[in-house]
């Protein structure tokens, strides 16, 4: 970017990193634990470490179907001169052979199924005739070829996943895999989330003059339960001080964070400096020099962190992913909720000054990044569908320009 305002001017006292720094300093990691099923456990986080309790597989075990033999056997094995065996028994998986492997003779094994003593490969049943009773082995196998040794998973006693880990797929298969039914995670964040506006109404009433419907409600609440946080209550509520404080007081003893949207600018309606005052807290800060999302209200009422977001839905949507998802990751110790910021090269124009920093929605793939088409208004969110990225653009940037290197926040 090489187009760069002539004077320095700021709508906020504070950078949005100092802002996120002055609420990060105020929330601890959530500590209590809970047992839960596995089945619910997925994006969770550990609370425990888990350690092998056996053998992974528990024992040595056939990898594909064929015949359990003695290596030995087969050293002169070939096409011209196949090598004969007495097939003594057979073994499905699931099921074990009291038979003994010796000299000559072959099991008969499917795969997965416990390799019987005394044989020492496994020999594809492509590589034979498929005989029953006896059959012709084709091709020379080397000792523990085609062998899966008990333990070729994990040893027991082995520590598998740390205390802290956030698990996916692959971690409930590994507990599942050690028989675990339940297992202990920390417990959730709990967030209330109030909107507020008396221009707005819930889908599903009638739309009447002057009337919008409450996007942010569901915006936030999704975008909430997609990190992983248990809502704890949601709520519209009117443009009434006293109101919006009681419902604030009633959702703050379940919450850890309570959220609102609207009602922070400096309007004739914007009534939560009213309800900090009916509260009794004072806010940690209002305005970020950010757009959008610059009238942001913070304060702190029975320990509990309340966050007031802007009205504007793509503000509100800013100020949710730079400022509370942050927060939310802390309080509940996931190290992928962590922002991640990289570099990119614009493929689209920005015609705009940026007198503070700005963030505009993007598309972000292999490197590149563009502008969706439609309105950039802090009041639109349309745009924003598709969208996976925040393109950053500095304060005193005159115009972004294609072919500039920015940096974008990835969603």
């Amino acid at each position: 970017m090489n187009d760069k305002l002539g004077k320095d001017y700021r709508m906020g006292e504070l950078s949005l990193e100092q802002a996120r720094e002055l609420l990060l300093e105020r929330v601890q990691r959530i500590e209590e634990k809970e047992e839960i099923f596995l089945c619910d456990a997925v994006e969770r986080v550990l609370a425990e470490d888990v350690i092998a309790g056996h053998d992974q597989p528990p024992f040595s075990r056939s990898p594909l179907d064929g015949y359990a033999v003695q290596s030995e056997d087969l050293q002169e094995a070939s096409r011209l001169c196949p090598v004969k065996l007495t097939v003594i028994d057979e073994v499905d998986a699931g099921y074990v052979s009291e038979k003994r492997v010796e000299r000559g003779k072959a099991v008969r094994i499917m795969t997965g199924a416990p390799i019987p003593d005394g044989a020492d490969c496994i020999v594809g049943q492509e590589d034979t005739d498929y005989g029953e009773d006896i059959v012709e082995v084709y091709e020379r196998i080397r000792a523990y070829e085609n062998y899966c040794f008990a333990g070729e998973d994990y040893k027991a006693g082995t520590r598998l996943l740390k205390k802290d880990t956030f698990l996916g797929a692959v971690e409930i298969g590994v507990l599942a895999s050690l028989g675990r039914e339940k297992v202990t995670v920390y417990r959730r964040v709990k967030a209330a989330v109030l909107t507020t506006g008396d221009e707005t109404i819930l889908p599903g009433e009638k739309l009447s003059d002057g009337k919008i419907y409450d996007s942010n409600l569901y915006m936030v609440t999704a975008r909430l339960s997609m990190w992983g946080v248990q809502i704890a209550g949601r709520e519209h509520v009117s443009d009434n001080a006293g109101e919006i404080a009681e419902k604030i007081k009633a959702v703050v003893k379940g919450a850890d964070i309570v959220i609102t949207t609207g009602g922070v600018s400096v309007g004739k309606k914007d009534e939560m400096h009213e309800v900090l005052r009916i509260l009794g807290v004072k806010r940690i800060f209002w305005k970020i020099a950010m757009k959008p999302g610059m009238p942001v209200l913070c304060a702190e009422y029975k320990g509990k962190l309340l966050v007031g977001l802007s009205g504007n839905p793509y503000g509100a949507a800013v100020n949710l992913e730079l400022l509370v998802k942050p927060v939310l990751a802390k309080l509940s110790g996931r190290e992928d909720m962590r922002l991640q910021r990289i570099q990119a090269v614009s493929e689209s124009d920005f015609s705009k000054r940026s007198i503070v920093t700005r963030y505009v929605r993007g598309y972000y793939i292999g490197g590149m990044v563009r502008i969706p088409e439609g309105s950039d208004a802090s009041g639109v969110l349309g745009s924003m569908c598709g969208c996976n990225c925040l393109i950053e653009i500095p304060a005193g940037t005159l115009a972004l320009r294609e072919g500039d290197k920015v940096w974008v926040v990835l969603l």
